[in-house]
């Protein structure tokens, strides 16, 4: 007979599944379900063949589709707008237009929104349908309009600050592999200065007794033994500086782009210039570059949502400018972001650790971010 699961185990299991997105979708289609079924005693009695009962299968199964919002969140869309013109129900609309904006982003909550009110129009023309909606096109608009654009407003809204999170999360995951890899450096070059002093001090004993042998039995023993620390020291350096540089290819300039493409999906158009010759910098410095780049990306991600920002990489004279800037917003965002306060310092700090400088504020309606690096570079 087989055993039940431990009461533990179950409630382990019941807890994960309450806080997975497959809960929250079934959560959204009860909520959904739970608001559309008031009105069945009104659809039972409207000009359709559908009783309480058969009422209830439809919109059960029409709020059933939302289980699919994440993945295929235009079949919900379809049955919300086959429900609106059917049975006058426009409670389904706002659940899809949600999670059109929340899963796939500005541009399709738009086109769906649209679509909606343009669909709701050529409704309110047709005979009968206007009942229940007010006979006036603005009374009409004054319920079918709001609905939309609100529900696809905060969709949107959700689906910026997922995004923002995300950037969040990878950047943190980021600085702490770096940090690794900075350790790691440090230890190899540790090993590398300890270790090869004592080759060095080796080969040279080496070279001293067998020129002190001279041309005695152990003469030839003395040199091979010199020679082998010789390319003991040689195979470590080159070993140490092969992993440094392994280590250090995290993402440089040629990471950019990715840069600017992930904040136009968070709403952000990005205008990306970068200068020729920057390509000759060394990857320690290119991964400074893409490092100030993404923090102030982000910020403007957080602090002027929508609004364009500009990216300038060139050489100043003997130095690497990084110029980043965004128009101030009119009016603060809403809600407030959620900001360490950090990411200013910690990008002062890797500037001026490399020999450079950092300069942030307002200026001009534009709130910019000015670094200069000594690039290195042969002139």
């Amino acid at each position: 007979m087989p055993r039940l699961p431990a009461v533990p185990a179950l409630r382990r299991c019941t807890d994960r599944w309450a806080v997975s997105p497959r809960a929250l979708d079934v959560v959204a289609a009860l909520s959904a379900f739970g608001l559309m079924v008031l009105d069945v005693p009104g659809l039972a009695r409207a000009d359709n063949p559908l009783t309480g009962v058969t009422a209830t299968l439809v919109l059960a199964a029409g709020a059933a589709t939302l289980v699919l919002r994440r993945r295929l969140p235009w079949v919900p869309y379809a049955v919300a707008l086959g429900l609106m013109g059917w049975l006058h129900e426009l409670t389904m609309i706002q659940f899809a237009l949600y999670s059109i904006g929340r899963f796939r982003g500005r541009r399709a909550a738009i086109a769906a929104t649209l679509l909606y009110i343009g669909l709701a129009y050529l409704l309110f023309l047709t005979p009968g349908w206007t009942a229940r909606h007010g006979d006036a096109l603005s009374d009409f608009l004054s319920l079918v309009v709001p609905i939309g654009v609100l529900a696809a407003g905060v969709g949107i809204a959700a689906y910026r600050q997922d995004l923002v999170r995300a950037l969040e999360a990878e950047r943190r995951e980021a600085a702490a592999r770096q940090a690794v890899q900075e350790e790691r450096i440090s230890v190899g070059r540790d090993v590398h200065d300890l270790v090869g002093r004592e080759l060095t001090v080796l080969a040279v004993r080496a070279e001293v007794l067998a020129v002190r042998a001279g041309g005695g039995a152990h003469q030839k023993d003395f040199e091979e033994l010199a020679d082998t620390a010789r390319r003991a020291h040689l195979m470590l350096n080159e070993t140490v500086v092969r992993r440094a540089d392994r280590d250090a290819a995290t993402p440089g300039l040629e990471g950019l782009a990715a840069l600017a493409g992930e904040s136009e999906r968070m709403g952000t158009p990005v205008e990306l210039a970068v200068a020729d010759g920057v390509e000759a910098l060394s990857p320690i410095r290119q991964a400074a570059v893409h490092r100030v780049v993404r923090e102030c990306l982000t910020n403007v991600a957080k602090h002027a949502p929508g609004l364009p920002a500009t990216v300038e990489i060139a050489l100043d004279g003997p130095d690497l400018r990084i110029e980043v800037r965004n128009p101030l917003p009119k009016t603060p965002p809403e809600p407030s972001p959620v900001s360490t306060g950090t990411g200013l310092l910690s990008m002062e700090e890797r500037v001026t650790s490399m020999g450079g400088t950092l300069r942030a504020g307002r200026e001009d309606g534009f709130y910019r971010v000015t670094a200069l690096l000594p690039t290195s570079l042969p002139r």
